[in-house]
């Protein structure tokens, strides 16, 4: 009897609405038939995610590996330091130093002044994209954005190390001691800034003792960079100090041991001297947090001496 009225219900129902019996049921096995559907699109679209997301990881991982390999290839020393920071700010180290290689290799890696600007400006646009959270698909670039994003980089310091080797691209020697040291502060210096940044450092005597040690850095890679410039015809060094001592360009170049090549050698290493003691003097003010960024001073100190 129950089956019977629910049965004249649903009659009544579809006669309601318009629909026969069999119209009803080929709706119901239509709907039936979509549902599986309706599931695989969902499972597909959670599949795509997934391997989208796997896709991040593998980039990610690929942008950290090439510049883990660039530093260790082209800067050991500096590779080296980066693996005694702390967890939390060694990949950004090793991003920021490969971003200081990358720029640095573009002046011998170029045979045209004009190529060696494009590739300047790129990086230039690629900083200011960084910030905006939207870097060029490079690794560097990646693992700079991926810095920028934890540590709150300072966009001043990337854009002046920029700058800086854009006008090194000019090719000529350092009219004196003064422009070198200008170099390196805002190469060398400017990088240790950014170290300190990751190291979550923020205190005036050890941006002093980091503008000091940058200025050292400076000249002794300078310094240690004769041969490899003589051998290419170049001299880079200060030419006031040069001339003091009556050494000509072509005295480096033949790779001369005469004792006014020895007198110009030391009178620049000398100035090293000077930035190391400026940068002891802020010792006892500068925070432990920031010793890990000053690693490579110990590489200064070993070729100073050894010099």
């Amino acid at each position: 009897m129950q089956h019977k009225l629910k049965g004249n219900m649903a009659a009544c129902v579809c006669a309601k609405h318009g629909l026969s019996s069999s119209k009803t049921s080929r709706i119901y096995r239509l709907h039936r038939s979509l549902a599986p559907s309706s599931v695989c699109i969902q499972r597909a679209a959670e599949i795509q995610s997934v391997r989208a997301s796997t896709n991040a990881t593998v980039a990610s991982q690929h942008s950290e590996k090439y510049c883990l390999d660039l530093v260790r290839s082209r800067d050991y020393e500096g590779f080296l330091s980066s693996l005694l920071l702390p967890v939390e700010a060694r990949r950004s180290s090793l991003a920021l130093r490969a971003f200081n290689v990358e720029l640095a290799q573009v002046k011998d890696s170029v045979s045209q002044k004009s190529i060696g600007l494009m590739r300047m400006q790129f990086w230039k646009t690629a900083i200011e994209e960084i910030y905006r959270d939207d870097p060029p698909n490079q690794p560097i670039s990646t693992e700079l954005c991926r810095a920028v994003r934890t540590h709150s980089l300072t966009k001043r310091w990337l854009l002046r190390i920029v700058t800086e080797r854009e006008k090194d691209l000019n090719d000529r020697a350092y009219r004196n001691i003064q422009e070198l040291e200008t170099y390196s502060e805002n190469t060398q210096s400017s990088l240790l800034y950014l170290l300190l940044e990751c190291l979550g450092v923020k205190n005036v005597h050890a941006d002093h003792a980091a503008s000091h040690i940058g200025k050292a850095q400076g000249i002794v890679t300078c310094l240690r960079a004769i041969p490899y410039h003589s051998s290419r015809r170049k001299v880079y060094l200060p030419m006031d100090i040069c001339m003091l001592h009556s050494a000509s360009q072509e005295d480096f170049i033949r790779g001369s041991r005469e004792q006014n090549v020895r007198d110009v050698v030391y009178n620049i290493a000398s100035q090293t001297h000077v930035h190391l003691q400026h940068a002891r003097s802020f010792n006892h003010n500068v925070p432990a947090a920031a010793t890990p960024a000053f690693l490579q001073t110990v590489r200064v100190i070993f070729y100073y001496f050894k010099g």
